[in-house]
């Protein structure tokens, strides 16, 4: 039996795959499997990971794509190593990710979750993603909301966890109707039952040079589809938990303005913003968010406008 299993869903990301498979084909550990779930890709994506001739790996083409969700689902059903880890298709791992994880889990055996730092990349430059923990923090376990309300900067991703398989069956997995944070829901769930531990090191990469037309994230999702709209399930918690409540609300005033200013979902977004307590909010962020609609679409208009000059300049 291997210690991971690695699940790759996959859906039309042609130019980057062949370069996430590889990253893994490519770590220093190797007692793992690989589960490619391809999501009906039509670009040849399919005859791409299809080249690859690695025992360990294993692929599962649908149909029609059923969503990233049900993908990773499937993946993990699929699975029969007692630790899943994700990897998104247009993504890769430093070599030693899988070794590195394998120490963490070794020497912190009763977590629910770990996560390591990662790089994002941008332009073909890699910055350390800012993750909130304190300065000279190397590992161990953290509170997953305070550190995550701190830079709104995530420290799980759906390219950095591992988890057992045990933990992933017993919170019910991700679930298919979000479209938007799926992983985020995921990932409170288990936080807010289980340890979180944290390795501070960079060893996995966020790719933010992918073309746009292979994002999922570029337009507004339905609120049925969004995460924010749809943790109602913990409202408990938003009661009782300070730290889960700083996270939500930093979350809601962060996320929520392009919501504000568009007529369709205009009043779900108030009604959400409603929730914030705008006491433990920066000023500046209440005072905005207190100015008349018209004023903040213009303040949007001439703030991308300014990003299209500087590119153009640039």
């Amino acid at each position: 039996m291997p210690r991971f299993s690695v699940i790759i869903p996959l859906y039309n990301k042609a130019p980057y795959v062949g370069k996430t498979v590889e990253s893994v084909l490519g770590q220093t550990f190797g007692d793992y499997e690989l589960i490619i779930v391809d999501n009906g890709s039509n670009d040849g994506s399919h005859e791409i990971v299809a080249a690859f001739t690695d025992h360990r790996i294993t692929i599962v083409r649908l149909e029609e794509n059923v969503g990233v969700s049900n993908a990773r689902n499937k993946g993990v059903a699929m699975a029969t190593a007692p630790f899943v880890t994700f990897l998104d298709a247009d993504d890769w791992w430093e070599p030693t990710f899988l070794e590195e994880m394998a120490g963490l889990i070794d020497r912190h055996p009763d977590a629910g979750i770990y996560g390591t730092g990662y790089y994002i990349v941008k332009n073909g430059k890699k910055r350390l993603a800012p993750i909130g923990v304190d300065e000279g923090f190397e590992e161990g376990e953290i509170n997953y909301c305070a550190v995550y309300a701190k830079t709104l900067c995530m420290p799980l991703t759906s390219i950095t966890v591992a988890m057992p398989k045990a933990v992933f069956d017993e919170t019910g997995g991700f679930k298919p109707h979000l479209k938007l944070g799926e992983d985020f829901d995921l990932w409170v769930r288990i936080a807010l039952k289980h340890k979180t531990v944290f390795l501070n090191k960079p060893l996995s990469n966020y790719n933010q040079d992918v073309d746009v037309t292979y994002r999922g994230t570029h337009h507004l999702r339905d609120p049925k589809e969004h995460m924010l709209w749809n943790l109602g399930y913990l409202e408990p918690e938003e009661k009782t938990n300070a730290d889960y409540k700083q996270l939500i609300d930093n979350l809601r005033t962060y996320s929520l303005m392009p919501y504000l200013l568009t007529k369709q979902y205009r009043s779900a977004a108030r009604q959400e913003l409603a929730k914030v307590d705008w006491s433990r909010q920066p000023a500046n962020t209440a005072r905005l968010y207190r100015l008349p609609v018209g004023i903040l679409r213009l303040r949007r208009f001439a703030l991308l406008t300014g990003v299209k000059i500087k590119k153009l300049c640039s």
